[in-house]
């Protein structure tokens, strides 16, 4: 945008220069006898424009002069035109080489990032929630209007625009130091290529993906997704239960709903240095240090769920508690866990 305001503000200057120099021939020629104002503005326009035209009426001396003047003033006007004209694709080419090299350079230094193929309602949705969490993450968008959009919400956005399903988009991204993947793009035959590429590449790598059919969810776990979601499932899911469960619905907006609310579920690994590892929830005091609700402990990366644990349940490392409360007492948390 600042590239077109400069365009747009050295335009108006040469604009303003040919009309002044339109003005001075026009009146010039106007005090010579016998010359009318279509006379005298035509002969300006073709000498300004150097077109080669012959003579509207016979010159004097004065009259050459006026003619020369305008003449090498034209030749200046349409050098300063060719010039800026020049410049501003130069410029705004050099601004798209720029910002692509220092986003590269970037995604370079990436590591457990997440990739985000898509930046439509659902991948908007997906951006935002990364925003707010402070996650390091990488759009993939091949819609270059769409991609300067997500741009313009935040300036230190790492926006690739390319086609998501090839690999070298993916590797471009650096799919080899990222830690999972959203497939958010709108058509699922294109999510279906993208789990393919992904996992051909990276078959450890998580792979979140959007169904818009009901029929898609299956061909793509079997693509490789790890977790589908599709709207039109969960939609009508949730549509059912805000008659059925209200309270319940309403509540899980307040703890699943966006930043300005206060209350979020977050989940939060048991590092093997912390000295919460061989303590039960009792000796942690987990709710009294930071003010935060132990909601449930997964003891290991697969093992089962303990809901509503007790103070007698004791942490071991890797365990991953699901803790609800808003993010001051997150951080505390985290400073818990390393104190």
């Amino acid at each position: 945008m600042s590239e077109l305001r400069t365009l747009l503000r050295r335009s108006l200057i040469v604009a303003l220069f040919v009309s002044v120099l339109t003005l001075i021939g026009t009146v010039a020629f106007l005090q010579f006898p016998g010359w009318t104002l279509s006379d005298a503005l035509f002969m300006t326009i073709i000498t300004i424009s150097a077109v080669g035209y012959e003579e509207v009426r016979p010159l004097n001396d004065q009259g050459r002069a006026v003619a020369a003047f305008l003449l090498v003033g034209g030749i200046t006007a349409m050098g300063l035109w060719f010039a800026l004209i020049t410049s501003a694709i130069v410029e705004m080419d050099l601004a798209n080489v720029v910002r692509l090299r220092k986003t590269r350079r970037k995604m370079r230094q990436l590591k457990d990032h997440i990739i985000v193929c898509g930046a439509g309602r659902m991948g908007l949705q997906v951006i935002r929630e990364f925003v707010h969490s402070d996650v390091p993450f990488v759009v993939i968008e091949q819609n270059g209007e769409r991609a300067a959009q997500i741009r313009a919400l935040h300036d230190d956005l790492l926006v690739l625009e390319a086609d998501a399903t090839r690999d070298e988009s993916l590797d471009e991204a650096c799919i080899w130091t990222a830690r999972g993947l959203v497939a958010a793009l709108p058509d699922d035959m294109a999510n279906l290529f993208v789990c393919l590429s992904a996992k051909g590449l990276r078959p450890d790598l998580e792979i979140v993906a959007r169904a818009s059919e009901e029929e898609g969810v299956a061909k793509l776990r079997k693509a490789g997704a790890d977790h589908v979601i599709s709207p039109t499932i969960t939609g009508g899911s949730r549509m059912a239960s805000i008659l059925l469960r209200p309270q319940v619905v309403s509540f899980l907006d307040v703890i699943t709903g966006d930043e300005e609310l206060p209350l979020r579920l977050e989940q939060f690994a048991v590092p093997a240095d912390s000295p919460l590892v061989g303590r039960s929830l009792a000796q942690a005091q987990i709710p009294n240090r930071t003010g935060l609700i132990v909601i449930a402990i997964r003891h290991g990366e697969g093992g089962a769920f303990v809901y509503n644990p007790g103070p007698e349940e004791r942490m071991a490392e890797d365990d991953i508690l699901i803790v609800l409360g808003g993010p001051e007492q997150f951080d505390s948390l985290q400073e818990f866990f390393y104190a």
